[in-house]
């Protein structure tokens, strides 16, 4: 997988790690990056296309499909990070509306555009994944549920030509981590690092000095393995057609 001459949407393009990501691209060669956002950016390359692209409304999905010619790169940049302690579930919802059900329900409606070419699925998630901050539970548990769709997806596409990536990054400087005083990389460095991981076909991506320092453990580690182990599983019982039996 090459950035040159591909066809990239990515999501929450309009600011933070999503507007370094359209730069990045862009600097990389790719011949047309598509800008999903809620409300769509005026821009000056002519590479670039805006697209009114709320990942919680199912008929603006559609419509962005419609808009798009082909794609190479589908990156599910869009999030929300907001302070809770679990105690209003509809704080939760919105958390999962946007950074679970919205990274699946755009994944499913660009898929077709991306089994053309054998293409890839890029998830920006978070080190949160692995283990939740206290200070934003539920971004944490939605981070831990797209990862599970993640690693989901990454088996159950590989059929059809379509890499899956995770992007485990660390604290970045955005708006989303503004008032937490802790060292944090920016959102330059972290989309560079995410497409140069997505050029070099890694499965999971760790883009800034924190999340590396986890990369060797976790990717030597026992869940990693067993990920690996459920996927040839998983293999072996669609090869065998036994999936027509589970579901009946």
């Amino acid at each position: 997988m090459r950035i040159e001459d591909k066809a990239v949407l990515i999501t929450g393009g309009n600011r933070g790690i999503g507007r370094a990501l359209v730069e990045e691209a862009l600097k990389m060669g790719a011949k047309h990056v598509y800008v999903g956002t809620r409300t769509p950016v005026a821009q000056s390359d002519p590479r670039v296309t805006p697209l009114t692209l709320d990942v919680t409304d199912e008929a603006q999905t559609r419509r962005a499909v419609e808009q798009v010619e082909s794609l190479d790169v589908l990156v599910n940049n869009a999030g929300i990070a907001l302070y809770d302690d679990l105690s209003d579930e509809s704080v939760l919802d919105q958390h999962l509306a946007v950074n679970f059900f919205g990274t699946y329900r755009v994944t499913q409606a660009f898929l077709p555009l991306l089994t053309r070419g054998g293409g890839a699925v890029v998830n920006n998630l978070s080190v949160n994944a692995f283990a939740p901050l206290p200070l934003v539970p539920a971004y944490s548990i939605s981070k831990a549920a797209a990862f599970s769709l993640t690693q989901s997806l990454r088996t159950l596409l590989a059929g059809q030509g379509v890499r899956v990536h995770a992007v485990l990054t660390g604290p970045v400087d955005t708006d989303m981590s503004r008032g937490v005083e802790i060292p944090k990389s920016s959102p330059e460095s972290v989309a560079r690092a995410i497409l140069d991981g997505v050029e070099k076909e890694e499965e999971d991506i760790f883009p800034d000095p924190m999340s590396g320092a986890m990369a060797e453990g976790w990717r030597g580690g026992a869940a990693k393995a067993l990920e690996r182990e459920y996927a040839a599983i998983a293999a072996a019982v669609v090869a065998n057609g036994a999936t027509e039996v589970a579901r009946t």
